[in-house]
């Protein structure tokens, strides 16, 4: 069954002269419990894919169905610095009316989930970009969503953090039965995370293709099939730009 669905999608932001399309004719289905990960150009509708099914904007053209509660993660992790990290993980919950003693329980209960026992007090400049990040997951799970909108999230972390991150978002996903859309520039990362990887066109983005991962879990960046299907990501993507420049 799918948790989301586009069929038609068109969104052009502006009007006249000045009018951008941004994706045109997308059509794309993820399954309850699916990993997806979407790949393609910078310009290409990526975050804006995520900005509809987050419920952020709506289609110029096109239906967004989408059936279940979703929660969006960004590439930075817009926690408020106001707010010590606790109050942060809080937020969700405390708008959503839900009692300040419970709200305390399941905070603390999530933030040990992510591995950040000891800083519920801490405020976000105390804390390293992937700590921030790990903060910023535990939040999207205060929101009892079982759909995780991820745009680049790891994206602006150093190479060993995106690693630890990794095992630890796939553990997470699979514990929670959760089902991801998972924004990224980067294919190994894809490869590594994904049960399907959706290619699309430079802009207006489209659907160009789409590939699944057949490769058992956990997975590491470097591994032989890992590779491989990076590899062949990539050629998909490089062909895609190449057709895009002769029109």
């Amino acid at each position: 069954m799918s948790i989301l669905s586009l069929r038609g999608v068109d969104k052009v932001f502006g009007s006249g002269a000045n009018a951008v399309a941004a994706l045109r004719d997308v059509d794309l289905d993820v399954a309850t419990g699916e990993f997806v990960c979407i790949i393609g150009a910078s310009g290409c509708g990526k975050s804006t894919i995520l900005n509809l099914v987050a419920g952020l904007d709506k289609p110029t053209a096109g239906v967004v169905e989408v059936h279940s509660r979703p929660a969006l993660m960004f590439q930075e992790s817009a926690l408020f610095p106001w707010l010590t990290i606790e109050a942060n993980v809080e937020l969700p919950m405390r708008l959503a009316g839900v009692p300040r003693s419970e709200r305390k329980d399941r905070s603390a209960a999530l933030l040990s989930t992510v591995h950040l026992d000891g800083f519920a007090r801490k405020r976000p400049h105390q804390l390293s970009g992937g700590m921030r990040q790990r903060a910023a997951l535990a939040r999207a799970f205060a929101q009892d969503a079982d759909l995780l909108l991820m745009d680049e999230p790891f994206g602006a972390l150093d190479a060993m953090t995106r690693d630890v991150l990794h095992d630890e978002l796939a553990a997470l996903v699979a514990q929670r039965g959760l089902t991801v859309l998972f924004v990224t520039h980067n294919v190994r990362e894809a490869a590594r995370l994904a049960d399907r990887i959706v290619v699309m066109s430079p802009r207006p983005g489209r659907v160009t293709t789409e590939f699944a991962v057949d490769l058992d879990r956990p997975r590491q960046m470097e591994q032989s099939g890992v590779l491989e299907v990076a590899a062949t990501v990539t050629a998909a993507l490089s062909e895609e730009a190449l057709a895009h420049a002769r029109r």
